[in-house]
């Protein structure tokens, strides 16, 4: 048996293990479980250097986005809602069963190989179909600290306790985690009111905050459209699968009002059907105050630009526009989810955005009017940093401050033979 000797590349290794996370991100949909969780690790890098962080995604772009040092990604096969509600593969030509068995083999596998101190779940206990729930099991008994994050708002409570009672999800709080993290403040919204929790699974609960964004350090393009030289309005569906309501609103609005002051900028998202948005940028390419882009990886350079920001209400675009402090108009969709008009009414409840309702109305009911008004009147609205509410952005301080412990204790660990290509005797 091969044992490495003083001075080798194993011994070295095992005498300074690094924290090691695993973040699963089941991603079936948009962006939002993908950049909750990048922003996670990066932060976590960022407070300790010398761990190592792995994103387990669906997500089909994920290499679109930049990752801190010591982040890295593994995608597995991506799969897709269908309008009826039932899911299929995104790529592979093998069934729904076949993909989930093969994903879930690639998650077990990755985290026998990382052996991670902490696995970090989005929003899912027990993930896509089932798929993470033997995972978990296994590196609890390893000793793997286990902590579900979940957003702010999931769904209106009585349709959130009956999906959840069908996935088992109560009871994977109960079996698995040591920690749930709710990426919020309780006295805006509670996500798991509607609940009846046994008391070991609320002692565990830790309101973090919301999730401060930063710039990236270097726009996307090199070159912005024109528009972009002078105040404008962004318009965003983050994914933008679900967003094209929105966009033809906002372009409705233009059309009927063309004296609105400040132009818009639109940002389509990467989901968004080629056809679709080939219907949307002809209409676009005969206003002047209008142009559009297909996808940023790096929005937050567009938002911070902005004068005002027009956008569907989701957990992700929420946090950069409280972390850009920017006046805002959120027009939420209610289905199939109402955590957008949720999020959408107790953020304009306490000062923080305008909303505005009507986006799952027939197009030919929404009044262009309605939306140009809208629009016009962001140049007077307050910015969100004007409603003092404390600890509203202190989401990853707070995760870098709970997991510092957990990553001192990790340091002290042995590090796994497997992980270093040694047998175990």
């Amino acid at each position: 048996m091969f044992q490495p000797v003083a001075g080798s590349f194993g011994a070295s290794r095992a005498a300074a293990r690094s924290p090691r996370v695993l973040i699963y991100s089941h991603d079936t949909f948009g962006l939002g479980h993908l950049r909750r969780s990048r922003a996670i690790a990066n932060a976590l890098v960022d407070s300790a250097p010398d761990a190592s962080v792995m994103i387990v995604t669906g997500s089909p772009v994920v290499g679109s986005f930049d990752f801190g040092n010591g982040v890295d990604f593994v995608r597995v096969p991506g799969v897709v809602k269908l309008p009826n509600g039932d899911y299929t593969t995104l790529n592979l030509n093998i069934g729904l069963d076949e993909a989930v068995a093969l994903r879930e083999t690639i998650i077990r596998n990755t985290a026998l190989a990382l052996s991670p101190d902490i696995i970090i779940v989005d929003k899912e206990p027990t993930g896509f179909r089932g798929e993470i729930a033997p995972t978990l099991e296994m590196m609890k008994a390893r000793g793997s600290r286990l902590v579900l994050g979940i957003r702010d708002v999931m769904d209106e409570p009585a349709l959130l306790a009956a999906e959840w009672s069908r996935k088992g999800a109560v009871q994977a709080l109960c079996d698995f985690y040591d920690d749930i993290w709710i990426y919020g403040l309780k006295e805006l919204y509670d996500p798991l009111g509607g609940f009846d929790l046994p008391a070991e699974v609320t002692a565990r609960m830790s309101y973090t905050g919301y999730l401060r964004r930063e710039l990236p350090d270097s726009p996307q393009f090199a070159r912005y459209p024109k528009i972009t030289r002078g105040p404008y309005v962004l318009v965003t569906t983050g994914g933008g699968g679900d967003g094209a309501e929105l966009i033809d609103w906002v372009i409705s609005a233009y059309e009927h009002d063309p004296e609105i002051p400040i132009p818009a900028l639109v940002v389509f998202g990467p989901f968004i059907s080629r056809s679709t948005r080939q219907q949307l940028v002809d209409r676009i390419a005969r206003l002047d105050k209008v142009d559009a882009i297909t996808f940023d990886s790096k929005i937050e350079h567009l938002m911070q630009k902005a004068s005002a920001v027009v956008a569907m209400g989701g957990y992700n675009t929420f946090c950069e526009i409280l972390s850009m402090d920017k006046p805002a108009l959120i027009v939420p969709r209610k289905a199939p989810r109402l955590e957008q008009a949720i999020r959408a009414q107790f953020a304009a409840e306490a000062g923080l955005v305008r909303q505005l309702d009507g986006l799952d109305a027939p197009a030919a009911t929404r009044d262009p009017l309605e939306m140009a008004r809208a629009i016009r009147e962001l140049r007077t609205r307050p910015r969100p940093s004007q409603a003092v509410i404390p600890g509203l952005l202190d989401g990853l301080v707070k995760i870098g401050a709970m997991t510092k412990p957990w990553f001192e204790a990790a340091r002290e660990r042995p590090c796994p033979a497997r992980a270093l290509g040694v047998a175990a005797e």
